[in-house]
């Protein structure tokens, strides 16, 4: 069997009320569905906000529940390289060798109890690959998912990279359609919550809807708080 790949755009805007609607970044991105039961996500992520941060994340990961395999991240802040890591994935631990310029090289294994359910390496795409994990035959409801890890704990990803431990929550809302700029879909609505069990600062609260069918691609997301900010998906190609 071929590849089945997928390729988009996602449009970052804010929504504070003095910038409402206003283009901040943007994020391009090719998910690979290789014939072993592996994806491969590529994202290149711009922020426009200052500092600006430029990020290239390839990611693997299983199709079925988006356990992660390994992954690379690169980072750049300010127009300034800031840090560059490559992550493996056991079921008994976790590595990584990175270089960032805080803290120079790192070599890191954290040994664990259970395997690691989700690696966020703040690709706004991957934000609802993160999806797979909630069990949807339990109906709407919040679920707790103890065993994660975070390329950066900074609400913009704009640390390290190094491995980072957090637990948080899903919430599956319900069904609904939702009509963003690369069309009309049936879309299937989640929240993030409980991200205080981690994070030196809680992440406020985070709806993200996402295509009703098993590629669970990224519709439409929104964080309020401090952040008011939306992402919405402008371009979609299916490469079959």
């Amino acid at each position: 069997m071929p590849n089945r790949t997928i390729r988009g755009q996602i449009r970052y805007t804010s929504r504070k009320p003095e910038r409402l609607g206003e283009e901040r970044g943007r994020e391009y991105f090719t998910i690979t569905q290789q014939p072993d039961g592996t994806d491969i996500l590529q994202a290149h992520c711009e922020i426009d906000d200052a500092p600006n941060i430029s990020r290239d994340v390839m990611q693997a990961l299983r199709h079925s529940d988006s356990a992660p395999l390994d992954c690379s991240v690169r980072i750049t802040v300010g127009d300034k390289f800031e840090g560059t890591g490559w992550f493996r994935f056991h079921e008994t631990f976790a590595e990584c060798e990175t270089y960032n310029q805080r803290d120079g090289r790192l070599n890191q294994r954290i040994e664990l109890e259970a395997p690691v359910q989700w690696m966020q390496c703040h690709p706004i795409a991957g934000d609802s690959l993160l999806m797979r994990l909630y069990d949807l035959s339990r109906g709407p409801g919040k679920q707790h998912f103890p065993h994660m890890m975070l390329s950066s704990p900074d609400h913009r990803g704009a640390t390290g990279p190094m491995l980072f431990r957090i637990g948080f929550s899903l919430v599956y809302v319900g069904d609904t359609n939702i009509t963003v700029e690369a069309g009309t879909f049936r879309a299937r609505h989640f929240q993030v919550t409980d991200t205080a069990e981690g994070l030196p600062e809680e992440h406020p609260p985070y709806n993200v809807w996402c295509t009703a069918d098993d590629d669970y691609l990224l519709l439409r997301a929104e964080a309020e708080g401090y952040m008011q900010t939306r992402y919405e998906l402008t371009e979609l190609h299916y490469l079959e």
